[in-house]
């Protein structure tokens, strides 16, 4: 596969697996599409054009050639300079890599992550909550990742790829989305009735039965093993932790527990006051599954991939 190929595949099946539909994509493109013919011609000079076809900010080519053909890649949640040292280690020594591939986003593509962000007022929306609360909610809380985000520096990674000669894609929300759905279904077909009937439904799966051999699988923060779980929200995607006065309105809009990948303290402690219960699935084992779902598309194209940084690869394919 040629790089430009893996990267739009990956935006292909977020956009499959987005919980906004593909009605509620499209008109997100429209608008930015909208808005870019809108700016002045100084300001379209400094618009990313992948945002035209593109609906995922943190999801980006970070540097190569796009036209580059891809056979084998190094692949890990977080690819920072270690990551990018070791791919030259590992192809000094013979194995070929031809791309780096990460799952949490660097560069350009990080310091964009707040606008995923917004993706989370819909999903409260589809919960029953009402947008116009949904989006006031997540003001602040967006504003505030970015100003977080503002003084990191995004390069360091990319940099080193660019000198040693890698290519190196991020793929965040598209695996993000992935893993979302592939939670939603399975708990809407088997409808756990109890806490503990959630967890013991996600050590079922192979990235979350590993995680637990490492000490790092499911496990209840808020609520008991025999409370009754009641509607289940699958709190996988939206690019970072939201706000905490979202959880008043999940409690108000019928939520009973809600699986995350990973909650701040001061979350738990809002969950808790309204009485829900969280089970925390794993950060990491979350998102090896949704990386998996993604990255089984590329090796069913013939593309090697040599999993690193926490990843844990399990294929589906048959």
């Amino acid at each position: 596969m040629k790089l430009q190929e893996l990267y739009e595949l990956a935006v292909h099946k977020g956009i499959e697996a987005d919980p906004r539909g593909k009605d509620g994509v499209e008109q997100l493109l429209a608008d930015t599409s909208q808005a870019y013919h809108e700016l002045k011609e100084k300001e379209k000079e400094e618009f990313d054009q992948d945002r035209l076809w593109n609906p995922y900010d943190d999801t980006r080519i970070l540097c190569g050639d796009p036209g580059a053909e891809i056979g084998s890649i190094l692949v890990g949640i977080d690819m920072e300079v270690g990551e990018v040292l070791l791919a030259d280690r590992l192809r000094e020594k013979g194995k070929p890599i031809d791309a780096i591939v990460a799952h949490h986003p660097e560069g350009a593509a990080l310091a964009r992550l707040h606008e995923v962000m917004h993706l989370q007022e819909d999903i409260l929306h589809n919960l029953g909550v009402p947008v116009n609360i949904a989006e006031g909610i997540l003001r602040e809380r967006i504003k505030e990742v970015e100003r977080g985000i503002m003084p990191i520096n995004h390069s360091r990674a990319v940099d080193a790829a660019r000198l040693l000669g890698f290519s190196m894609i991020c793929i965040h929300t598209p695996a993000d989305n992935s893993v979302y759905r592939f939670l939603t279904e399975l708990f809407d077909q088997e409808a756990p009735r109890k806490v503990k009937d959630v967890v013991k439904l996600l050590k079922e799966i192979p990235e979350y039965a590993q995680a637990a051999r490492r000490a790092a699988g499911p496990k209840i923060i808020c609520g008991a093993p025999g409370r009754r779980a009641g509607k289940v929200f699958i709190d996988m995607t939206g690019g970072t932790s939201g706000s905490e006065a979202a959880y008043e309105q999940l409690a108000s809009a019928g939520v009973g527990t809600i699986i995350a990948m990973h909650m701040r303290e001061d979350h738990r402690k809002k969950a808790e006051k309204y009485h829900l219960n969280v089970v925390i699935a794993g950060h990491i084992a979350s998102d090896s599954l949704g990386m998996n779902l993604i990255l089984d598309q590329f090796a069913a194209k013939g593309v090697e991939i040599t999993p690193c940084s926490g990843l844990i690869r399990h294929s589906r394919l048959q």
